[in-house]
C-alpha cells in the first residue's frame, strides 16, 4: 500500500473535514436523460434524490450530483437546464450527513450550487474556464481538478500525447498551482487524471498502474472509472455487465493510493474495500 503524504489525508469540504485515511466511496447521481451508464433513470428530482438515498444506505461516503453528460459526444446542456435538474435535489440532501459534490463546469451553476448548500465542486475542465476559478476561491468548499485533453464532444477521436503520464501529471500540478496561487487553501484540492477524457484505453491503462506518480504530487487523487468503455475493451462485457471490472480497476487505483473511487456502484465497492483494507491492516500473528 503506498504511504499517503500527511496534506493528503484531509480533504475539507465546506461543512465536512473528510477523513482520508481510509479510501472513501462517491456515489454517482446523474440527473440526466443521457448520461452512457443510467440515463434518465434518476433524471426526475423524485427519483434521483431516492437514487441518492439508496446509494447513501449502501455505503457513499461522498454524493456526486451531474445535470449534465460528460461522455463522448455529449451535447451541451443549457446553465437555466442545468440548474432545474440540480438545485432543487442539493436542497432535498443538504442535510443528508455527507458532501455533497457538484459535477460542473459552468461558474454560475458552481455559484448557485455553494448557495444552495453544495460542500464540493468537480469539475472536468480543471476549473480552467472563464470565471471558474473566482467562483470557487472564496468559498470553503472542496475542489476536484480533472485533466481533460480536448472537450466532451471530440475528446475521444485521435487523443495523443508525447508521454500520457508525464503530461496528465504536469498538468494536474500547474492546475493544483493556480488554484493555490488563487487563494483555495492546499487542503480543499483534490486532482482526478480523467481516465476516457481524451484517452484510449491502452493510455488510461498506463495511467492506472503509474497512478502512484500522480498520487506523489501530494493531493488526494480521485479516480473515476466506473463502467466506463476501458473496462468494456477489456472485459467484453455491455455497460450493465462491467461491475466486477469496474471494481477490480478502483481496487487497482486504490492500492497505488487513490483516496476517493467515483462509482456507480456503491454496495460492490464498499464490500470490496473493506475486503482490501482488512487484508491491509490485519495483525501478524
Amino acid at each position: 500500500m503506498i504511504d499517503l503524504p500527511a496534506s493528503a489525508s484531509v480533504l475539507h469540504c465546506g461543512r465536512y473535514a473528510l477523513d482520508l485515511s481510509r479510501p472513501r466511496v462517491m456515489g454517482i447521481v446523474n440527473l440526466t436523460p443521457d448520461s452512457f451508464s443510467d440515463g434518465g433513470r434518476h433524471a426526475t428530482v423524485d427519483a434521483g434524490v431516492a437514487h441518492a438515498r439508496q446509494l447513501l444506505a449502501e455505503g457513499a461516503d461522498i454524493l456526486d450530483l451531474g445535470g449534465e453528460s460528460t461522455r463522448p459526444g455529449a451535447a451541451e446542456v443549457a446553465e437555466a437546464d442545468e440548474l432545474a435538474r440540480v438545485l432543487p435535489v442539493i436542497e432535498a440532501l443538504r442535510e443528508c450527513g455527507v458532501p455533497l459534490s457538484i459535477d460542473t463546469a459552468k461558474p454560475a451553476v458552481m455559484r448557485a450550487a455553494l448557495a444552495a448548500g453544495a460542500d464540493m465542486i468537480n469539475d472536468i475542465w480543471g476549473f480552467r474556464q472563464p470565471g471558474a476559478l473566482e467562483a470557487v476561491a472564496g468559498s470553503a468548499c472542496g475542489l476536484c481538478a480533472m485533466h481533460m485533453q480536448g472537450e466532451p464532444r471530440t475528446m475521444q477521436a485521435a487523443p495523443e500525447y508525447d508521454d500520457v503520464v508525464e503530461d496528465v501529471l504536469r498538468f494536474l500540478r500547474d492546475q493544483a498551482a493556480r488554484l493555490e496561487a488563487a487563494g483555495v487553501a492546499r487542503g480543499r484540492i483534490s486532482l482526478d487524471p480523467g481516465f476516457g477524457f481524451g484517452k484510449t484505453v491502452p493510455q488510461n491503462y498506463r495511467l492506472l498502474r503509474e497512478l502512484d506518480r500522480i498520487v506523489a504530487l501530494g493531493y488526494p487523487v480521485l479516480i473515476g472509472v466506473s463502467r466506463k468503455s476501458m473496462i468494456g475493451a477489456v472485459t467484453g462485457k455491455a455497460v450493465e455487465d462491467r461491475m466486477a471490472g469496474s471494481v477490480a480497476a478502483a481496487l487497482s487505483a486504490v492500492q497505488r493510493g487513490a483516496r476517493i473511487v467515483r462509482v456507480h456502484d456503491v454496495a460492490a465497492t464498499v464490500d470490496a474495500l473493506k475486503i482490501w483494507g482488512t487484508v491491509e491492516t490485519v495483525a501478524t500473528p
